[in-house]
Formats: structure tokens, sequence, C-alpha cells
């Protein structure tokens, strides 16, 4: 048996030797911020005896920097969170195309580039909170987001913010780009304040009174549940309902994080090595249990933690199409003067 062939075995059986099957090593770029990573990475180097070298920035910044590093850039992996990155870095010209059967038996299309130059590994649905106390009906999908029920209600972080740009890429997408125009409009005339802050502080916008409505990825929620979050207590946590949205239309939005193989790779091998093994059991659970992810492998368990949401459907819009929509949206920021 192949080294590749038995790692590979691995894999897609959640990596349970500890041997080494490989070796050398992965330059890795990566603008994941997690501590929780950790654990991938090192379960990855005990499985294979492969060494990890990381560098770690704003995924804008590291993209950059492998265009200007060209045939001499160091990367193997480029990981990064939301696909209109992931497809920022393939017109850039930083990834390169791969063949695995692995890959793609484990990974929706949906959830792949349509050239495999990058994949998504987890997901994390976009979805709406509210005040149970002051919202007795609370929007049920993004378009009532735009209701002028809700004006002076809602909060949401600003355009230039790649989950906002993502998101009204996706109306697009659903909706066309008149709809989502008229939508967008309706929401800045719904903002209770400036777009600003986090994901994390639209739910603290709650909790201090600020909005009755945010929109915000579910992990950083998941996390509040399973651990203290500074400005979301259990008592005031307790008041946030949610709805995951257009359940009767399309479904919630997802973002994806994801990576690629960079173009110039030196340990090409490697690299490929290291997203089949993000596609293992083993690894999907801990995006879950680690960072409150959804995985992007169907059938794989999820944490107490994001379980705890309910279950939802998806909106099954391929992220490729939806990240081509960047531009249109931008434009409509600026139409509709959302800041």
């Amino acid at each position: 048996m192949t080294t590749r062939t038995c790692f590979v075995t691995l894999a897609v059986a959640a990596i349970t030797a500890t041997t080494a099957v490989a070796e050398g090593e992965l330059n890795l770029y990566s603008s994941r911020h997690y501590d929780t990573d950790e654990r991938l990475y090192s379960d990855f180097t005990d499985a294979t005896g492969i060494t990890i070298n990381r560098i770690e920035g704003n995924a804008d910044e590291l993209i950059e920097r492998m265009r200007a590093e060209g045939a001499n850039s160091p990367a193997d992996i480029l990981l990064t969170v939301d696909t209109s990155r992931l497809e920022r870095a393939k017109e850039a010209g930083v990834l390169q195309s791969i063949d695995s059967d692995v890959l793609e038996a484990r990974i929706p299309t949906a959830l792949q580039d349509e050239d495999n130059q990058w994949f998504g590994f987890s997901q994390r649905a976009r979805i709406i909170f509210y005040d149970k106390t002051d919202v007795t009906n609370p929007p049920t999908t993004y378009v009532d987001l735009a209701d002028p029920a809700y004006e002076g209600m809602v909060c949401h972080r600003s355009s230039s913010n790649v989950y906002s740009q993502t998101l009204l890429s996706a109306v697009i997408q659903n909706h066309g780009e008149g709809a989502a125009t008229e939508w967008a409009q309706g929401l800045v005339n719904n903002f209770a304040r400036a777009p600003q802050g986090g994901d994390t502080d639209q739910l603290r916008g709650l909790v201090s009174g600020e909005c009755d409505i945010s929109i915000s990825n579910t992990y950083y929620f998941a996390r509040a549940i399973r651990k203290d979050v500074d400005g979301l207590p259990a008592e005031a946590r307790d008041n946030i309902g949610w709805i995951f949205p257009a359940q009767n239309a399309e479904g919630a939005h997802m973002n994806l994080s994801g990576g690629g193989v960079a173009a110039n790779a030196p340990n090409k091998d490697n690299a490929v090595l290291f997203l089949e093994y993000l596609a293992s059991d083993q690894a999907q659970e801990y995006f879950s249990a680690g960072n409150d992810e959804y995985p992007a492998v169907p059938g794989v368990g999820l944490s107490p933690s994001v379980a705890a949401l309910g279950l939802f459907r998806p909106d099954a819009v391929d992220l490729t199409e939806v990240a081509k929509n960047v531009p249109a949206a931008q434009k409509i920021f600026n139409e509709v003067g959302w800041e």
C-alpha cells in the first residue's frame, strides 16, 4: 500500500492511527483565528508526521502576499473564511486545481469550486435573532427584514464586511438584482443604529436594548451556549430567540470556511493530504465541537451547542455563483447608503 493510499483510507475512516504515514512539511497561510484549530493541526501531524508551519493574518493581506511572492511563494495551503474570499483568491491566481477522489466524494458539489480550486470544510448559518420580550412577530425570511413594521429595530454589520456582502449576493442570486436593491434599501431604513461591530456585537445589541432584531452567524450564539461570552450572560441570552429564515423558500443562508492548494505549492502532495484530512469524520466533528460550526460533510454529528439550535433547511444555492455577485452587491450597498 502506498503512502497516499494509506492516508486516504485513514482520512475517510476518521484518522485513528498515530504512526507517521508521510513525512516532510506543510506551509499553511491561514486567516482562521480560532485557538481550537490547534487540535486540527496537531492531529494531522500526529497521523502523518508532516510538520505544519503557519503564517496567520488578514485574508486579503495573505492573498496579496501570495500574489506578490509569485513562483517563489512558500505557501502550500490557503485557509480562509467566506466564499467571497475563496473566490477572490482564485481570481488572484494564487490557487490551483487539484484532483482528489476523497474531496469529490465527501464535499457536496455546492460547497466546492467548479474548477476544484477551493473546497468548503465547515459552515455557519446566517440567521435572525430577536428580543423575545419586545418582538412578538419576528421576521421569518430575509425579505421580511425590510418590512417597515421593523423600522428602527434592526442591527447589522457594515457593508465592508464579507458576511454582509455574501448575504446580499445570495439575495441577488435568489431574488434578482432589482428585488435585492429594494431589500437593501428597506433594511437600511430599518436600522436601529449605524452598522458597526462584529457578529457578537449584534447579539450584544439585543442585550443592551439598542436593537430588537439582529443578524449573526450561528456559531457566535452557539459558543455562548457552550461557554461564557462577555456581554452575553446566561440570563440575558435566555431572552434571545432565533429564526432560521426562509424555511418555506430558499432556506437559511450559509457562510463557508474553506481552503485550497496554493498555485506554487512546494509541497503539493502534503497539501492535498491536509485538505483530505479536513474532510475526514474526525476533523469534521472537531469543527463542530471545537468551534461550534456545521460540518460540510453530510451525516457528521453535531456538538450539543450546535444541535441545541435545532434542525433547519439550508439554502442549497451554488456558492460559486453567489461569490460572483459580490461586485453587484457592493454597487447596491453604495446606491442605498449602507455604510
